[in-house]
């Protein structure tokens, strides 16, 4: 039996440095999967007949039975947000034929391939949450023969079976449902030698999920700003870094609500925003400011860690919009990340600590990105 081969080119994705906040972690870190779906082989069915014949038989026809399910569970490595390394075992299923030949007699024939893969895996961000991934490895695998004949035919080796090293490649789309969970879809061909030395390709297409262990996520750099003393503060905020900004006197100031201009608890940009940072970038023109400082907020609902990085993601999404639609100087466009630190709601004003629907519009006015241009003259 053997596994032709099936027509079609894969290959890595290029990689390339787009922002992608949740495709991939940015600190290294180990993950783990599984993955499940179909494969697929073509059997030669000239060349079993050919050889049918040439035994002296006179007549055979063939049935395939070429599709099977597959599955492999891996672990790998991220060395960064474009690059890691992963291993693991994979089970392609099995495969067979039946020949029915004149002198009467059948031969049927089944393959098992399973073993063991390394491979190189590039990521390519699409958007927010997508990412295209490419993968070229090795493979050892074990090929199982399994022939038996009836009649006319006679089988002399029924069980030969061989364990060989080859190539893989494949391409596929990751999802990141959260930053330690992740959906993948991918298309993958091995490279098969069997047991009596055949050659071809099988064909696997799976869907799975993957899990991040451990390690921090690494944010963009971002001024922090200093905490607003309340009357109420229980205890002092816990250290921060500032970094000094340039003396300068406001020349205007915008504020962008998260609820209307921001999706929940996303980073992503709605119209209204684009609008409003449209009309700032159009005003700017021929002004000779200092440099725009842009401040993210949160309520404090959530982990202050939490808030933190998020009021940090919301101001670059400010600030990438503004630099690659309207080609602000990016030295001159200033991010800080306040968290819950700034709130716009007075101390008793809005009371609890559960997320119930009158909290959080009573916390709405916390939830903001103020944009501020400042200028010397």
């Amino acid at each position: 039996m053997k596994l032709a081969k099936i027509s079609s080119k894969l290959g890595l994705a290029a990689l390339a440095a787009v922002a992608c906040p949740l495709a991939l972690a940015d600190d290294p870190k180990w993950y783990g999967g599984l993955s499940a779906g179909e494969s697929r082989s073509s059997i030669d069915d000239t060349r079993i007949i050919r050889g049918l014949l040439g035994s002296g038989l006179t007549g055979a026809t063939i049935d395939d039975d070429n599709r099977d399910n597959s599955y492999k569970v891996f672990g790998g490595y991220q060395f960064n947000r474009y690059l890691a390394l992963e291993g693991g075992y994979f089970d392609l299923g099995k495969f067979g034929f039946r020949a029915t030949t004149t002198p009467p007699g059948t031969l049927d024939g089944t393959i098992r391939i399973q073993g063991l893969n390394l491979d190189a895996v590039g990521t390519l961000p699409l958007w927010e949450n997508l990412s295209a991934l490419g993968r070229i490895g090795v493979t050892y695998a074990e090929t199982k023969d399994t022939f038996s004949g009836t009649g006319a035919i006679q089988v002399v080796n029924p069980n030969p079976s061989k364990w060989d090293t080859n190539y893989k490649f494949g391409l596929g789309l990751q999802y990141a449902i959260t930053k330690a969970l992740a959906m993948r879809l991918e298309a993958e061909r091995y490279r098969v030698n069997d047991a009596v030395g055949n050659h071809g390709d099988v064909d696997a297409v799976t869907v799975g999920l993957i899990y991040r262990f451990g390690g921090k996520t690494a944010e963009p750099a971002a001024y922090v700003a200093p905490p607003v003393a309340t009357a109420a503060a229980p205890a002092p905020p816990p250290p921060i870094v500032l970094v000094p900004v340039p003396l300068a006197r406001v020349l205007t100031r915008v504020s962008f609500s998260v609820d209307s201009d921001f999706d929940f608890d996303k980073v992503s940009l709605k119209d209204p925003a684009r609008q409003g940072l449209d009309k700032l970038a159009t005003d700017l023109r021929g002004v000779n400011y200092d440099n725009v400082l842009i401040t993210g907020n949160t309520d404090r609902l959530g982990t202050e860690a939490y808030n933190q990085k998020l009021s940090v993601r919301r101001a670059e999404a400010v600030r990438n919009y503004l630099v690659i639609r309207w080609g602000m100087p990016y030295e001159k466009v200033i991010i800080v990340g306040a968290g819950e630190l700034a709130p716009d709601t007075r101390p008793g004003e809005c009371v609890g600590e559960v997320a119930t629907r009158t909290l959080i519009k009573c916390l709405a006015p916390d939830r903001r990105v103020d944009v501020e241009v400042r200028g010397t003259k």
